[in-house]
């Protein structure tokens, strides 16, 4: 049985040891990273542990962008992380070239899933599913009233590592609309609204 939690200080470390169980040295920086292609591509090469302290110390200062989900495990490992941060905090991505020339309407309240990452034992058992369905809970909690996801559509099977936005599938069976965007980068939205 998961259980889905908001990332603190307590799973920093199984955090952490999920990213270097899937060889992922990123730690969730791309969206914040500001330079070049080639000096992203440098950093993650040679620099994995600025990344990832980054991101330690973003979310031990309360930093909204470096918020999210872990998947646990029966035994209480981190088996799987949901990025999931105030759509305000990833400017890069309103501004790429894939969703810069969308119009999604206000950032006030919305909330973005900006990746997923499994444990390789755990891909294909529900992981990130439940980090979805997780999200609910944790923007009405953090006072957001919406998600939005931003999956890679594709007639071919896509790679693990080609869905690090999540499978669209996912989305749709969460309630997800498709709102912006076309193949093979739609956007979805799931309106939360108001807790009264």
């Amino acid at each position: 049985m998961l259980k889905v939690v908001p990332l603190d200080a307590a799973h920093l470390e199984g955090w952490a040891a999920l990213f270097e169980a899937c060889h992922c040295s990123c730690y969730c920086r791309y969206w914040h990273f500001i330079g070049t292609t080639n000096d992203w591509l440098a950093r993650t090469a040679f620099s994995a542990d600025v990344n990832r302290e980054e991101h330690a110390q973003g979310l031990l200062a309360g930093d909204p962008a470096s918020r999210g989900l872990v998947a646990l495990s029966e035994a209480d490992a981190v088996v799987g992380w949901m990025k999931l941060v105030p759509r305000s905090t990833v400017t890069k991505l309103r501004k790429g070239r894939v969703y810069g020339a969308l119009d999604l309407g206000t950032d006030e309240g919305v909330y973005s899933i900006g990746c997923f990452l499994v444990h390789p034992d755990h891909r294909g058992k529900g992981v990130a599913r439940a980090l979805v369905h997780g999200a609910d809970e944790a923007v009405r909690a953090w006072g957001g009233r919406a998600v939005e996801a931003y999956p890679r559509r594709s007639n071919d099977e896509l790679r693990p590592e080609e869905v690090w936005m999540g499978p669209e599938q996912i989305y749709i069976d969460a309630g997800y609309t498709h709102i912006a965007g076309e193949a093979p980068y739609p956007v979805y939205r799931k309106d939360l609204g108001f807790r009264g």
